[in-house]
């Protein structure tokens, strides 16, 4: 009889290490320390001699090919978006593992909103930062589509009515906003680019310069350019500040920067039709987080707190349906 032995693979750690020991077999392999990541992937940080690089690791099971990110990132950085250079992609063909490993260099910095809008640290970056966010997300937009495979359209309205649907719980001003979105859809825009998707603070590395890096592209897809604009100023990423573009300026400034860059002047309302639809957008999804706490899926006090936070996405949609946004 001949016995077949299944080898597990390896513990994430040291399959971590083996794809740094391919890169740079010559140097010494410091500690991996694991961060925190979204659902899709896992996110280490490993000092390999002088240097230090992030390592990201998706399962196949994954909703989009981690390729299409790293095709994103590298082209980001051709035209100028100030974002972590790509060392290496591997895809699952190549792994035994079936999974996807992206490799950057680490990009020093803080990336929490609420110090880089309070902290000394950052009193001289805090003035200029909206401009330099603005005159990114132009370049970012100046891509040629054609040149990221990969990269699709998302009817992001389409998506989460159908998440709302799925859960089944009544929300009235969601289905208020959903007909305000409707009733005042604007003309497709002639100008579809490569569109961020999750464009906030909280996404971009700060320094005592100002912006150092935009991170976290796995929601990149091709669409209208506002989108990316319309979300920084969405309410939940000012994080109490009075000042509606990511809680660092006015919406004038952020505009202003940008059509400097782009040569594109910004349509307001477009504008304003796409900060709704970014407010319902958070909105459910602290309905969808909340909703895995309940179900018991994964209980958990952060997805029970962020839950509470649906009311406020209301009634910030009730002053933007008013106008006073």
């Amino acid at each position: 009889m001949v016995r077949v032995v299944e080898h597990a693979p390896p513990a994430p750690d040291e399959a971590v290490r083996q794809v740094l020991r391919d890169l740079f077999d010559e140097l010494a392999i410091g500690d991996v320390v694991r961060l925190t990541g979204g659902a899709s992937r896992a996110t280490w940080r490993v000092a390999v001699g002088d240097e230090t690089f992030v390592v990201q690791r998706q399962r196949p099971e994954a909703e989009r090919d981690m390729a299409v990110e790293a095709a994103v990132l590298r082209s980001a950085a051709a035209a100028g978006v100030p974002v972590p250079e790509v060392v290496a992609f591997r895809g699952p063909p190549d792994d035994d593992a079936g999974i996807a490993t992206l490799v950057t260099r680490l990009v020093p910095g803080e990336t929490i909103a609420r110090k880089i809008l309070r902290d000394d640290r950052f009193a001289d970056a805090r003035p200029r930062l909206a401009g330099q966010l603005g005159r990114a997300l132009a370049r970012l937009h100046d891509i040629d589509v054609d040149t990221v495979a990969g990269l699709e359209p998302v009817d992001a309205l389409g998506e989460y009515r159908g998440r709302l649907d799925e859960i089944g719980e009544p929300h009235p001003a969601f289905e208020l906003a959903f007909r305000w979105l409707d009733e005042h859809r604007p003309t497709p825009s002639e100008r579809t680019c490569v569109v961020h998707g999750d464009y906030r603070m909280g996404n971009a590395i700060v320094d005592e310069h100002g912006l150092a890096a935009v991170i976290d592209w796995e929601l990149a897809h091709v669409g209208d350019p506002m989108e990316d604009l319309a979300w920084m100023c969405v309410p939940a990423w000012r994080f109490g500040s009075p000042l509606p573009a990511a809680g660092l300026a006015t919406r004038d400034e952020l505009f202003a920067a940008y059509a400097e860059e782009s040569g594109v002047e910004v349509d307001r309302d477009v504008v304003r039709w796409w900060e709704v639809a970014g407010i319902l957008r958070w909105g459910i999804i602290c309905v969808m987080q909340a909703h895995v706490h309940r179900s018991g899926v994964m209980r958990s006090h952060e997805l029970a707190a962020i839950g509470r936070r649906v009311c406020e996405t209301e009634h910030d949609l009730f002053l933007a349906l008013e106008g006073r946004w």
